[in-house]
């Protein structure tokens, strides 16, 4: 209850500050690519419900939906390499944890088509939790890649959570720990 409320306070004080700066990336995207300024995406959430994530859109507007390590460079806008290096193309997010879909830290939601970490997650009972913006995957380098291993931490990360460890995941990755998903050079 106590990570719940959290979220709810968080993102919306976040919404509140940031509110300017997503209307601002949403138009500098549109502007300097075609296409919508914000990516919905189907995902897979707790309980294997799924729901749509949002994310500013940082490769081009034609580019087939797959997993992002299935993904070429080439795929990703000027603007959009800034965005994802920044790591601000997360900020949309914000409205799913204000909705409830995701937390601020959890196992990173992934695509319905990722069969084999469904799998995986689903035998450790990793979708008893809400998917996470940040998780201590992402603190370790570990991507959708690699579905074995993201499943194993996301359950050590299931076992191990608590508030405090949600905050010191949250400092770690607001200080620039961990990397996005690989996209194929």
């Amino acid at each position: 209850m106590m990570k719940r409320g959290f979220d709810i306070f968080l993102s919306s004080l976040a919404i509140a500050a940031f509110g300017w700066l997503i209307v601002l990336l949403v138009a500098l995207v549109r502007i300097t690519s075609p296409g919508p300024g914000l990516f919905a995406q189907e995902r897979v959430g707790r309980a294997r419900k799924n729901f749509v994530c949002y994310k500013l859109r940082t490769m081009y507007a034609e580019t087939p939906s797959a997993a992002t390590h299935h993904t070429s460079i080439s795929a990703v806008t000027k603007l959009g390499r800034s965005l994802r290096r920044l790591k601000v193309d997360e900020l949309p997010q914000l409205w799913n944890v204000l909705k409830g879909d995701m937390s601020f830290v959890g196992p990173r939601p992934c695509l319905p088509i990722q069969e084999k970490l469904i799998d995986e997650r689903q035998k450790r009972g990793v979708f008893d939790l809400r998917p996470g913006i940040t998780g201590l995957a992402q603190i370790q380098g570990i991507d959708m890649s690699q579905p074995e291993r993201l499943a194993e931490v996301d359950s050590t990360y299931k076992q191990k959570q608590s508030f405090v460890f949600d905050l010191y995941l949250i400092a770690r990755t607001v200080l620039g720990s961990g990397i996005g998903d690989r996209i194929q050079s």
